[in-house]
This record gives structure tokens, sequence and C-alpha cells, in this order.
């Protein structure tokens, strides 16, 4: 069953959308560059029979209105931190998508204590691509390699937030320093990409996984950037083997 939850945090009332039995063990989604909660229902649905999975909305993306100026990196880590607190959701796995995942390793640098497990999706930003233009573009080279469903969801996800803050948002990724903040992220993570993923390069997710002091790499054959939407079982089965290590 789905429900929608909103919550007073970061200013603003944060939609999220959960799925799963209540008293289960919580899953959190973290999503991507202009994306919302309804990329990550494949995943919602798989995990759903036996933990508890929600999807919010960061501020200014999904059902979640935002300010006028875009949010940083750090802006939109604190927003996730309040509402995991106000929530109740403190130290669940939490599962990142792409600009995601720099959000989760930010959150790990002031927040730490609101950190479960974790599982990192595609990382951005590449350092091997460090221009804006170059990002975009490899954003661009991934949509023949998605789902046409996927398509349809971030069509619609990208016009609720707009170009303007959707350009923004991508300035502040590409200047956030990922790398020297992995090491705060001492809980268990895994860093997985599909194989056929042109924004973060295998050199890439591998480099993250070292830096991370309980990191390991994983790898998707066949698949590309956004494995919550197009390989739900096989991220299923990483977010299943990290349940237990979640506190209770």
């Amino acid at each position: 069953m789905i429900t929608h939850q909103f919550t007073g945090a970061a200013g603003t009332r944060m939609h999220a959308e959960v799925t799963g039995p209540a008293g289960a063990p919580e899953v959190v989604c973290v999503h991507g560059l202009g994306c919302s909660h309804r990329y990550f229902r494949p995943l919602a649905r798989t995990l759903g029979e036996r933990l508890r999975v929600s999807a919010p909305d960061l501020p200014g993306f999904g059902r979640t209105p935002g300010p006028r100026r875009a949010l940083d990196v750090r802006g939109l880590s604190a927003a996730l931190a309040e509402w995991l607190r106000e929530t109740g959701r403190g130290g669940s796995v939490l599962v990142a998508n792409s600009a995601g995942c720099q959000i989760v390793v930010d959150l790990a640098v002031h927040a730490p204590e609101l950190l479960g497990p974790v599982v990192l999706i595609g990382p951005s930003t590449d350092r091997t691509a460090p221009s804006l233009v170059r990002q975009l573009s490899r954003l661009v080279a991934d949509a023949p390699r998605e789902r046409p469903s996927l398509l349809v969801v971030l069509a619609w996800d990208y016009l609720v937030c707009g170009p303007r803050r959707l350009l923004a948002t991508a300035r502040h990724l590409r200047d956030d320093p990922v790398e020297v903040k992995l090491p705060h992220l001492t809980t268990p993570a895994v860093v997985v990409r599909g194989s056929r993923d042109p924004i973060a390069s295998r050199a890439w997710a591998q480099q993250m996984a070292a830096r991370l002091p309980a990191g390991r790499y994983a790898e998707v054959p066949g698949h590309a950037h956004a494995l919550n939407h197009s390989a739900p079982a096989e991220v299923a089965g990483l977010v299943e083997s990290l349940v237990g290590s979640a506190p209770r």
C-alpha cells in the first residue's frame, strides 16, 4: 500500500511517498538532480513486501515546494537531515542515486548520527568530466540507454522543478568536493553502477568506494545510470544485505 506523508521540515512541507508494512526496517531513498520520489517506485515495490520504504522529495523537487533560489548541496542535505529527525527515520538504510549520492555524503559531514548503511547508485559528479557541459552531455548520452518509462517520469519531474532550478542545482553539484568528504561516511556502504552508465564511470565509482572507510564496489551488467528504476531486483539485493547492519 502506498501512502503520502507531508512533514514540516526545512521551512516547507516535505512530501514523501511511503510503501511497505509499518514497523518493518526503514529504507530512505534520496533522489538525483531534477528527479522525485516517482522514479524510485520500481525499487519500492520490490522492497515493499518486507521493508518500509520512504522516498522524500527534497525542497524544490517533486511535490515539495522550495525556495526561489536553488539550494546548494549543504542546503539539500540539511533539509534531508531535518526531515529524518522530524520523521524519526535517522539510522535508516539510505539509498541514493546520482546527485543524491553527493547529498548523502554531505549528510555524513554534519549529521553522521542520522546515517545507517548506504547504497550509492551511479554517484555524481565524475571528476573525469569536470565541466558542466561535459556532465550534461553524459546525461544526454544516458537517455537512450534507459527504459522509456523512466524518460516519461523524468520529463514530468524536470518540468516541475523548472530549467532554472535544474541548471542552478547542477552548478552547485559540480562545485561540491564530494571526494574530500568520503572519509566522513563510516557506515557500511556499497557504491554500485550499471555497466552501461555513461554518467558515473567505473573508475570514478571504484575510486569513491575505495575512499569510503567501510565501502565496497558492485556493478550491474547491462544497465545504465538509474538502477533503482531499471534493475530494482539487483539493487534490492544490495539493500537487503545491509539491513542487518542498520542500528535498531
